[in-house]
């Protein structure tokens, strides 16, 4: 028998279907979306009232220690910066507010003053200053948004990017040391005096909040436009869907960037549109990074644990190593929550089974599909969710409609938390939106169930990804691309499909310390067994020596591939993949199982 579930109460999903003669389906919540305030200050105000005294906000400070803000204290903070914010002429909706460094306090107190003064603010990836060696993107992001304030937590990492892009009439704020930085130090808009002005600002649901920058397939970045509805909207479906959060508000330990919108809305808005508390984790995925969030997690004991999936990854060594870290870790925890990307099916398995050893009881690992420009929840399963790549149905509020597109279902979406487009860009804008004003997300779906539509759909790659061979078979590079990293684990970082208008498919691989040539040739061998055709068999692979480039556009700052910016600056490569005599670096399948 299988184990039980750990109790959590949902939401509703049940869905209608309607299909034109063209084929195009519209796929429809039957459950409306609850009433949402006009701006997300308005759940700040609330529950400062509510609960004064609850930490809103806490991150560890240079002794280790947790310093928290309550509701009451973070709010009367946000208020006084805010007032900062008018005072100043050069800060307006034509020249926003920059942010620079990642997650912290004033970080946060920095956007909500945003927020209430009705000035759009923009948190940048810091990778684009402390990784990038030419500052491109960031050169273009200044060029395009025009800040008239930018915020940094502290200065010296950040001088090469400030002499690169910093314009002359910005106001550079700095919460460190700002010696040797024509700078303000950020105690003078914390200790500003708040005025009626405060109050009088008209902040309405079109009013935009926020501009979040994602690269895009071309590499360039784009300025999705983010309006306190997209941000209102979007927590009330999440809440549709989350019931429980009613009778246990939301406690997260987060390491999630805030200049994406997994982090900076999504888990920053269920804190505070439901009365939770988030803990800042400083720690991160990677093998020098988990030590500070296992410490964190243990510490904060979250009740919903979001992450990517190479998250999920870094902490099963933790989980299995130590009884004590798994106890405290399944006893609060009610939902395991990935985005981002594509959770493998070990991984899951293995949370489960853990779980059931320590608690009894399996833990909900749960996720949602949507995008920066979705704001970004659109689609979520229910609680039986079974398998990864289960995306579910669209949340209360979202219409989603299928267009054929070959043999798939292209996915658009339209609703209250979709953006208006892209800042300063109308021609990207008008470019993604239809005649019906939805906005196509460039994924593809497929019902989990033909004949029952409640079952909801299943990811089927990105259609700008999907190709065809030289014999005209159709290449679904998600799928394939999931199966390769499978049976790769935990040799593959990732992998770049190639083939389009080639006799066979191929790949790049982004291999992980420890890999050797001998398992990757044999996982080839094993794939190729299981292949149904000319569309699923990898034929030959190259396993590179030099990481993705940030600055050649080959990877964001989150870790998402920009596959065909990879096979551009590898061009090279690729045509020693499909030489008639490859070099000694290509791993050929065996002949026998070329066939």
């Amino acid at each position: 028998m299988k184990a039980p579930l750990r109790e959590i109460r949902f939401g509703p999903r049940d869905v209608t279907l309607q299909q034109t003669q063209a084929g195009v389906r519209y796929v429809r919540p039957v459950h409306p979306l609850g009433t949402y305030p006009a701006k997300i200050t308005q759940k700040l105000d609330f529950w400062a009232n509510k609960a004064p005294q609850r930490v809103f906000l806490g991150q560890r400070n240079v002794h280790g220690d947790w310093r928290t803000l309550t509701y009451a204290e973070f709010r009367a903070a946000a208020r006084r910066v805010a007032q900062a914010l008018l005072d100043r002429p050069h800060v307006s909706v034509d020249r926003p507010i920059a942010i620079l460094s990642g997650n912290d306090i004033e970080h946060a107190i920095l956007g909500f003053a945003a927020y209430y003064a009705g000035i759009p603010y923009a948190p940048i990836s810091t990778a684009y200053s402390l990784v990038s060696s030419d500052f491109g993107k960031l050169r273009h992001i200044f060029n395009l948004l025009t800040p008239g304030l930018v915020f940094i937590n502290e200065g010296e990492p950040y001088r090469k990017a400030l002499e690169a892009v910093l314009p002359p009439d910005a106001e550079l704020v700095i919460a460190g040391d700002p010696t040797g930085f024509k700078a303000t130090h950020w105690a003078t808009l914390e200790n500003t005096v708040e005025t009626a002005a405060v109050d009088r600002v008209e902040v309405t649901p079109d009013t935009i909040a926020k501009l979040l920058f994602t690269s895009g397939s071309t590499g360039t970045p784009k300025g999705v436009i983010n309006t306190q509805r997209m941000l209102t909207s979007n927590q009330e479906l999440v809440r549709n869907i989350l019931q429980w959060v009613d009778e246990d508000p939301p406690v997260l330990c987060d390491w999630l960037p805030w200049n994406h919108t997994f982090g900076g809305n999504h888990d920053v808005g269920l804190v505070v549109y439901n009365g939770g508390s988030l803990y800042i984790d400083e720690g991160r995925p990677t093998p020098s990074g988990m030590a500070a969030t296992v410490r964190n997690v243990y510490d904060v004991r979250p009740n919903v644990y979001l992450n990517v999936p190479k998250g999920f990854e870094a902490l099963l060594p933790y989980l299995r190593d130590s009884k004590q870290f798994r106890e405290r870790f399944f006893g609060s925890v009610k939902m395991l929550y990935y985005a981002g990307a594509g959770l493998s099916q070990p991984v899951w398995e293995e949370l489960e089974k853990l779980a059931i050893e320590t608690c009894g009881e399996r833990i909900l690992m749960f996720t949602g599909l949507g995008s920066t420009e979705t704001g970004p929840a659109a689609m979520f399963p229910g609680k039986d969710l079974q398998r990864a790549g289960e995306i579910g149905l669209p949340a209360s509020g979202v219409e989603l409609k299928l267009v054929p597109k070959g043999d798939k279902l292209e996915a658009r979406f339209r609703g209250p938390g979709v953006t208006p487009g892209y800042w300063r860009q109308p021609e990207l804008t008008r470019a993604v939106f239809d005649d019906e004003g939805f906005y196509s997300i460039g994924d593809a779906f497929r019902f989990a169930d033909p004949d029952d539509i409640n079952r909801g759909f299943v990811f089927d790659g990105r259609l700008v990804e999907d190709f065809k061979l030289s014999t005209g078979t159709f290449v679904s590079t998600g799928p394939l691309r999931a199966k390769f990293l499978a049976a790769c684990a935990p040799y593959a970082q990732d992998v770049v499909i190639a083939g389009h208008d080639r006799d066979f498919v191929s790949a790049l691989v982004f291999p992980s310390t420890g890999a050797e040539r001998g398992f990757f040739q044999n996982a080839l061998n094993e794939l190729a067994a299981q292949a149904t055709g000319s569309s699923s068999r990898i034929e030959r692979i190259i396993v590179l020596e030099d990481p993705p480039s940030i600055d050649m556009h080959e990877i964001t700052d989150k870790g998402s591939l920009n596959q065909s910016a990879v096979l551009k600056n590898r061009a090279e490569l690729v045509e020693d993949l499909y030489a008639a005599t490859p070099s000694g670096r290509v791993i050929s399948l065996q002949k026998e199982l070329a066939k």
